[in-house]
């Protein structure tokens, strides 16, 4: 086909290479049409921006996802969502341009599109996480865009949203809902709402629900697998297993829905510790005060 002239198997061949990981020889045939074709410009924009097949050149990233988002032709119409999220990828992080949380709100809000499913969920996912943080924190707003995200398929806020329902923030508190949302999302493998779903279970004294619950994350679960898989933020894949090892540490220390087993329990208490130090230590004080 590329010998009959046909432009768009010059973009077939290139992604073919792509999903095989011959990542080299697909940018060069991606680059051999990335003046008339798109696609092929947005697929050289994620590859310049995260080094993958070339080295790391995160402007000339930047520059294809604009070139996309400013272009008026209607064969970039389609991509203009995934550009703006990437984009504004880039200037949260601030690689590629200068640093700016406000331009990135500004384009995750162009790309989330007040919530269509076919713009970017994973802008809209990102927004919730956003709001959620101190600088633009706003519960309301995040409620808001983790329920576009999760009406739309997207894991992570399924999880988080889940959270925000058995805790009432953002939202009445309504514990059903919460459940039903950490359950599912559970199931689909969100460790973060596995880990959730452990302190809800421990504490409501269901022990044995609890020790089961934890028992489905994996041992030597790799995190970085996981969030890849599941597409899920790493550090709050940790989270939810650092949470999930601890509250099974304790009932294998107390002897709670589990037999008493102090050296297995330091184990986990160990393990709760190097996947996040932070969850680890929260944990410790509340247990030194009683309260778990």
């Amino acid at each position: 086909r590329i010998n009959d002239g046909d432009a768009v198997a010059y973009f077939l061949k290139g992604q073919l290479y792509y999903e095989e990981g011959w990542y080299e020889e697909a940018l060069i045939q991606f680059e051999k049409i990335r003046d008339t074709d798109f696609q092929a410009m947005y697929q050289l924009g994620v590859m310049h921006y995260d080094g993958v097949g070339t080295k790391e050149d995160p402007e000339k990233g930047v520059e294809y996802m604009k070139k996309i988002i400013n272009s008026d032709s209607p064969e970039a119409r389609h991509l203009k969502f995934a550009a703006a999220y990437n984009l504004g990828r880039a200037y949260y992080e601030g690689c590629g341009v200068k640093q700016s949380t406000e331009e990135a709100e500004r384009l995750w809000l162009i790309a989330a599109d007040d919530g269509n499913p076919k713009a970017s969920i994973k802008a809209q996912s990102t927004l919730g996480m956003l709001y959620s943080m101190s600088v633009l924190k706003d519960v309301k707003k995040a409620f808001f865009w983790h329920s576009e995200a999760c009406c739309n398929g997207n894991l992570e806020s399924q999880g988080t949203l889940g959270v925000m329902y058995l805790y009432g923030q953002g939202v009445r508190q309504n514990t059903k809902a919460g459940l039903e949302c950490l359950k599912e999302a559970a199931e689909r493998g969100n460790i973060y709402a596995q880990g959730h779903l452990v302190e809800y279970y421990y504490n409501r004294k269901f022990y044995s629900t609890a020790v089961t619950v934890a028992k489905r994350i994996p041992e030597n679960v790799n995190i970085d697998m996981v969030a890849k898989i599941t597409d899920c933020l790493p550090v709050y894949t940790a989270k939810g297993a650092a949470m999930a090892a601890f509250y099974f540490a304790r009932c294998l220390q107390l002897g709670l829905g589990i037999k008493q087993d102090e050296a297995a329990a330091k184990k986990y208490y160990s393990r709760a510790c190097l996947l996040d130090p932070d969850v680890a230590s929260d944990l410790e004080l509340k247990a030194n005060l009683g309260r778990i």
